[in-house]
């Protein structure tokens, strides 16, 4: 049984690394510094979209003491994800499909979670008291805390960045009862650099420090469960699930590294995942296809959705079969998008005789709104 804070913080750190954390550390468990304030401005404005958990939840996601009353500290804990190539460079290959980083191996929620709870029952048996494991999905402030607890800080773009893996850890945390000695929060590094604010295609940042999550491709792809405005659909391109622009531009990531957790490193599929071989994709197959990956929560219509829209950005008049195949798929939604990838790579003369055939048959009104649009309004 340890005798001193340290020696209890030497033991959980240990044991931390042991269950496959890089980095471990320790924050009171009060409400990080400015968080609410930042929380609720970014609600009043409306820049969470129609992410309502996030308003259901402010108060306990502003303070972990108003989350669990009882809670004295937490251990804030990373998980490595690095990739083993330049993210940016799939931006190029307009025949894939460009899926973020964290998603195209395992879902970290099941990974790190398994992880959190044998590391919260260690601390249980070992030192008694009680805990609460967190990943992502509960109502925690995860970045604050981090930065709080010196795991790295918020850059200009709102995500963590951190001086020994750059943009590329997934973060957790476990809530406990026990007095444990905090760290030293971490300072900003972003200095006068901006890259992450330059580089970002629909301009989701109105100013650093500040997302409005309604412009933002990793919104629109993933969170976003209607029809994506047309105003930024030439501007995904090819980015199927999420975005990682603002992450991999950031000149810390020259300290990161590839992650060691196999998990993580992408699926043999969708290391380059063909938008033909996706968009003949079914439900069925979907499931199958994103079976324990975070993909799969948003369901096959919503990304055959963005399928859809990096078909119409490829340039590859080939890939208009496809489309066109798809205009009498059950879902609005990817009918809607099928129209519109088929005005930007069927011709003029082509896009016109399918919306004389199906226009007036069109059971939908979004759909048989994309069917009339003039070309202008398409961008």
């Amino acid at each position: 049984m340890p005798n001193s804070t340290s020696d209890l913080r030497e033991a959980i750190r240990v044991r931390a690394l042991s269950e496959g954390f890089d980095a471990v550390r320790f924050a009171r468990a009060s409400a990080p510094d400015k968080a609410a304030g930042r929380l609720d401005a970014f609600l009043t404005q409306g820049r969470h979209g129609t992410m309502d958990w996030l308003a259901g939840n402010a108060e306990r996601r502003a303070d972990p003491v108003a989350l669990w009353p009882e809670a004295k500290s937490v251990v804030v804990l990373g998980v490595n994800y690095g990739p083993d190539h330049e993210p940016l460079d799939d931006l190029k290959d307009r025949e894939a499909g460009a899926i973020s980083v964290y998603a195209k191996g395992d879902d970290y929620h099941d990974v790190v979670k398994k992880r959190l709870k044998r590391l919260g029952g260690f601390m249980v048996e070992r030192f008694g008291g009680d805990v609460k494991v967190f990943v992502d999905t509960a109502p925690v402030l995860e970045k604050p805390l981090a930065q709080q607890a010196g795991l790295g800080w918020q850059g200009k773009h709102t995500n963590l960045v951190s001086r020994e893996y750059g943009s590329w850890l997934f973060l957790g945390s476990v809530f406990t009862t026990l007095e444990i000695e905090a760290d030293s929060p971490e300072s900003d590094h972003c200095g006068a650099c901006h890259a992450c604010l330059d580089i970002c295609p629909t301009q989701a940042f109105p100013a650093p420090y500040q997302l409005d999550a309604r412009r933002c491709i990793s919104y629109l792809t993933i969170e976003h469960k209607g029809h994506i405005p047309h105003e930024f659909r030439e501007a995904i391109g090819n980015r199927i699930y999420g975005c990682d622009d603002c992450l991999a531009v950031c000149p810390w990531n020259k300290f990161a590294r590839t992650s060691r957790e196999a998990q993580f490193h992408p699926r043999l599929e969708l290391k380059r995942a063909l938008l033909a071989d996706l968009a003949r994709l079914d439900d069925a197959a979907f499931r199958d296809v994103f079976r324990g990956s975070p993909i799969k929560r948003i369901g096959r219509d919503r990304f055959i959705r963005n399928v859809l829209i990096a078909i119409g950005n490829s340039n590859e008049s080939a890939l208009a079969a496809d489309a066109e195949r798809l205009l009498d798929d059950p879902s609005p939604l990817v009918r809607a998008m099928a129209v519109w990838a088929l005005s930007k790579l069927a011709g003029t003369e082509r896009f016109a005789a399918l919306a004389a055939a199906r226009a007036p048959h069109e059971t939908d009104a979004e759909v048989r709104e994309e069917w009339s649009m003039p070309p202008a309004s398409r961008i």
